[in-house]
């Protein structure tokens, strides 16, 4: 009989250690260790897009954007990922694990590529939906001109998808976003092959 395979379930120090040295971003969640791919251009863009016009609408406000080099951990599930835009209203609140990890984030944002897909809309959306200061989850597809929004109401939460010619309202944060706009600010940043 073969023993086996015994996986290293890694501590969360253990992780914060390592993610110091790395050269790529890595997430973490149940003692797994899990190396995040780079995106497309087409990917940075569309995050690009959006860190530019929510800075815009929540300039002088109690609200800031964030890139992805923002560590935010959800504390409730234990799950320490770097979304593809955050914005956290007021102060940071930081892990008490981990002074570089934010606890508090109003909404995430998570622009989704053919690897992730299915994890975004998937698992780590549920991880999202467990962290109480969060009160929108948007997804922005990498195929279509489409945004949701997971908008939080009370216990439940609800989704709207917004299309070509659609406005996304994100209540939370007083922003809105223009579908075309958001998509098309994207285009002209990303040179045609």
């Amino acid at each position: 009989m073969t023993k086996p395979l015994r996986l290293h379930r890694y501590t969360f120090a253990e992780y914060l250690a390592i993610e110091e040295v790395a050269r790529v971003k890595h997430e973490y969640l149940d003692g797994e260790i899990y190396a995040m791919a780079g995106g497309t251009p087409e990917h940075a863009a569309l995050a690009a897009a959006l860190t530019t016009v929510l800075g815009e609408q929540l300039r002088g406000g109690p609200c800031r954007v964030y890139s992805s080099d923002l560590r935010v951990r959800i504390l409730a599930t234990g799950l320490a990922t770097y979304p593809d835009v955050t914005v956290v209203c007021g102060a940071t609140e930081r892990d008490p694990e981990s002074a570089t990890h934010v606890v508090n984030p109003r909404v995430v944002i998570e622009v989704s590529s053919d690897g992730t897909e299915d994890y975004d809309r998937g698992e780590k959306l549920v991880h999202y939906k467990q962290a109480p200061s969060i009160a929108a989850v948007v997804l922005l597809s990498h195929r279509e001109r489409k945004i949701e929004v997971w908008t939080r109401q009370g216990p439940a939460w609800n989704v709207a998808v917004h299309e070509s010619g659609d406005v996304a309202s994100l209540s939370s944060i007083d922003c809105r976003l223009d579908v075309d706009a958001v998509y098309d600010a994207a285009a002209e940043t990303t040179p045609s092959t």
